[in-house]
């Protein structure tokens, strides 16, 4: 009969029609004729309508493979049947209520308008020229693109068209991503956005997440994971009005019993071939409905989980978000929230659980009474194994895998807090290998992290699993002992004393044997100052190494710590009095220009000569700093170079490192103009760096320092980039010329791929904002190729050449520039 319509409706419009009663016929003709428009049923016969579309799209029959293909449905919930014939290449699908309207139809999708074929729009919002033109290569095959360089164009565009999907940069300029965000919810409120970001922490994407975000992804991605987030963001909407019109054809359909049976077979058909689990449960909680990716996801049979309640399969580990899911639902069933998205770990049979992200609404029967939840659950794994990874980093130490500095400081924060409240008793270590920074000075710091995995290791092996250990500095690492009075402190710490200075460590033809200084701390509750318990357990561990190293010191207020420590002050004012004296000596380390392959600038490298013995600076900086007297080495280091290079041209350009303390005072400006004018050196042959940690102290009298060397004409770059976990955003906060990436990515970037995209971020960062990047701790030929394959500027590190005096440095430039023989 509605084939019969069809043909008469389109005779009528003077179509020629070649009519066939069944799919097997219309192979046939399909095989040896070609046609301009195919019209099909769904249930046509041994080869159903959705078969037929494939197979017409296999380009071997006769008819042109994109001849467009309409399907007629005797009813359809009509977002499942459109998304699923999009799956299949089918161009229109209609009822056969609109068959009267099937002449325009037609011509509409011969005009290419509201064609299912046609690709899905996306707009991406993105500032990185780079970045846009990366995504669009990767998904122009599956959508249409289209590129706004900042928030406000971006806007305007969404303004004037409509986008399935909007990929949005989160750091942009002007604009930020999340107002950018702001606005397109209050312009559309369901408008699907997936955020990107290139240093995304679990706080970045929570917020855009509440802010609506649809789902976010961290750059630098992959073409497959960039092609993935969409089509989940496109195939998550087309479930979502899907679930929604399911729920309202639910009523219309119990008012036509008759067609119900012929729907419901194509509407299982096309949930059974959704990646997505579509439940409906019952005001108590019990499943009446699931569709076959439930069994793909869970390994449970949909016949075994029909009835039982649905907490019955969120995983033990969940267990205490039971009563939340069940007044989150039970908020929707008394119509206090329409719409709610959970994320929770549920049971799989397979894997243990899966995370899944549980997006429901109520549904009502045919006399508008509430008749329980109907939803989607979407599996979110890999992307909680991704946030799982960010947060990882962003807690733990990437070398050794103990947690950080900033993780160790919450955690004193909050056993301070519970030590006052409670009055009980913890410890605190502070622990200082013995001379470690020997290994690194002459053996390279390669084996220097090597020695301190194995030390990570054997500390983690003295650590109780109520206590935390942490690694908070180059060879500083912290224990903090949970209900642990000093006593039982001063056990442990000194078996760890004797563990590791009876270890050896050997690599290669290398061995290596270390020794520590403990100091030790009550965390008592009597001080709310978390940072004074740390004080007293450095101060501790300064009168552990000054009696004689190798030991453990406890820390008391009426003990003989002012006489212990009075032999690291007699160190101090011995460094002091070189100072004065003038008893440096500088070293310079070449810095390669990686495209020219010529030496571009030296960096100066200051030692200390103290009774006639070279200090390298980790054993005088520490206690400049603490007596807060690096003013005084940065001005001698400063008018040292300066003099350098005007007596030896051959340092024709070279990068002073500065202290944090230097950009604290004004004074300190006015001397590098004196000896610049005094020597007659071009402030341009002068690079000034200053590390990540010590500017973010201080940014902003980082900025108004660099301002004015800047304005003198000296350059400026940032030294140890990463370390401090800042964000991205801090580069354009520091007018620099220059990021130094810092050395402990650099080493591991060929066995550890976070750390080679940590090198690349950094970079592309850098070059975005007009910076050049330099790499250190090069220390071998494949560690700089692979930097060459980035684009980094500029290398430093052993495999290009060692810190070396000014006579050596001038014997290898002029054996260098000599003619071979």
């Amino acid at each position: 009969m509605a084939r019969l319509k069809t043909e008469n409706l389109l005779t009528q419009e003077n179509h020629t029609v070649i009519s066939a009663p069944d799919s097997v016929e219309g192979i046939s003709i399909l095989k040896s004729r070609h046609v301009d428009f195919v019209v099909t049923e769904v249930e046509i016969g041994d080869v159903d309508g959705w078969r037929l579309s494939r197979f017409i799209r296999t380009g071997i029959l006769a008819t042109d493979a994109n001849v467009p293909i309409l399907l007629i449905t005797e009813n359809h919930c009509e977002r499942i049947a459109e998304t699923t014939a999009r799956m299949f290449d089918i161009n229109r699908v209609i009822s056969f209520q609109e068959l009267p309207l099937i002449s325009s139809v037609l011509d509409q999708v011969c005009r290419n308008k509201d064609n299912l074929s046609a690709l899905p729009n996306i707009l991406v919002i993105e500032d990185t020229e780079d970045t846009a033109n990366l995504v669009k290569r990767m998904l122009q095959h599956k959508f249409s693109i289209e590129i706004a360089e900042d928030g406000l164009k971006g806007i305007a565009a969404f303004k004037t068209k409509q986008y399935d999907i909007v990929l949005l940069d989160i750091q942009l300029p002007g604009m930020s991503g999340d107002h950018v965000l702001d606005e397109l919810m209050r312009l559309n409120p369901k408008q699907v956005v997936i955020a990107m970001t290139a240093h995304g922490t679990v706080d970045i994407a929570e917020l855009m997440l509440v802010k609506g975000a649809a789902d976010y992804i961290q750059k630098p991605f992959k073409a497959e994971q960039l092609r993935r987030v969409c089509e989940i963001a496109a195939k998550r909407e087309d479930f979502i009005v899907s679930n929604q019109q399911f729920s309202a054809k639910t009523t219309e359909l119990r008012t036509e019993q008759q067609k119900y049976d012929s729907l419901a077979k194509t509407h299982y058909r096309i949930l059974d071939s959704l990646s997505s689990i579509v439940i409906e449960v019952t005001p108590s909680g019990r499943i009446t409905f699931l569709n076959q990716a439930w069994q793909k996801c869970t390994g449970y049979m949909v016949s075994e989980s029909i009835g039982k309640l649905f907490t019955d399969f969120i995983h033990v580990s969940h267990a205490h978000l039971i009563t939340y899911l069940e007044e989150t639902i039970q908020s929707v069933l008394d119509e206090k929230s329409n719409q709610n998205i959970i994320e929770i770990k549920l049971n799989s049979k397979n894997q243990g659980f899966f995370w899944g992200e549980i997006n429901f609404s109520p549904f009502y029967d045919d006399e508008s009474k509430l008749a329980g939840i109907a939803g989607t659950i979407d599996d979110i794994s890999v992307r909680k194994k991704a946030e799982d990874n960010l947060k990882h980093l962003a807690l733990h130490d990437t070398l050794t895998g103990l947690h950080n500095r900033y993780y160790f400081d919450n955690e004193l924060k909050n056993i301070t807090s519970i030590a006052t409240r409670t009055g009980i008793e913890y410890s605190l270590l502070y622990l200082d290998l013995d001379h470690f920074k020997v290994i690194n000075d002459t053996q390279g710091h390669h084996q220097g992290d090597l020695v301190l995995k194995e030390i990570s290791k054997l500390l983690a092996e003295r650590t109780r699993a109520s206590d935390i250990l942490c690694r908070i500095g180059g060879d500083e690492f912290a224990m903090l002992l949970i209900r642990t009075g000093l006593e039982k402190a001063e056990i442990l710490a000194n078996e760890v004393c004797d563990t590791i200075a009876n270890s050896s460590f050997q690599f290669d033809d290398q061995t290596y044997k270390v020794s520590c200084s403990i100091g030790i701390a009550a965390i008592d509750g009597q001080s709310t100052n978390s940072d004074l318990y740390l004080q007293r357990a450095d101060i501790a561990m300064f009168a552990a190494k000054e009696k004689g190293r190798n030991r453990v010191h406890t820390y008391q207020d009426n003990d003989q710590v002012t006489d212990a420590l009075k032999h690291s002050f007699d160190w101090v004012q011995k460094i002091q009095s070189a100072l004065v004296s003038d008893q440096i000596t500088m070293h310079f380390q070449p810095v390669l220009n990686i495209q020219t392959q010529q030496i571009a600038y030296y960096e100066a490298l200051v030692r200390l000569v103290v009774e006639d013995k070279i200090i390298y600076p980790g054993d005088f900086i520490p206690s400049l700093e603490k007596a807060e007297d690096m003013d005084l080495l940065d001005r001698h280091v400063v008018g040292k170079t300066c003099h350098m290079m005007h007596q030896y041209p051959e340092l024709n350009c070279v990068a002073i490192n500065l202290s944090a303390q230097a950009f604290t005072d004004d004074r300190f400006l006015h001397y590098v103009e004196q000896k610049l004018v005094e020597y007659q050196i071009n402030p341009s042959r002068i690079i000034f760096e200053l590390t990540e940690s010590a500017s973010l102290s201080n940014i902003t009298g980082t900025q108004r320092m660099v301002n004015k060397l800047n304005q003198l004409g000296c350059s400026f770059s940032i030294d140890d980039f990463g370390t401090g976990f800042s964000t991205f955003a801090y580069l354009k906060q520091i007018p620099a010329q220059s990021v130094k990436i810092d050395g402990s990515f650099v080493k591991d970037m060929l066995q550890d791929p976070i750390d080679a995209a940590l090198v690349k971020a950094i970079h592309e960062t850098a070059l975005a904002l007009n910076k050049k990047t330099v790499a250190e701790f090069v220390e071998n030929e494949a560690i700089l190729n692979k930097l060459t394959e980035v684009g980094v500027h500029y290398a430093q590190g052993y495999h290009i050449a060692k810190p070396m005096d000014i006579q050596t440095l001038i014997a290898q430039q002029k054996q260098a520039t000599e003619p071979a023989v």
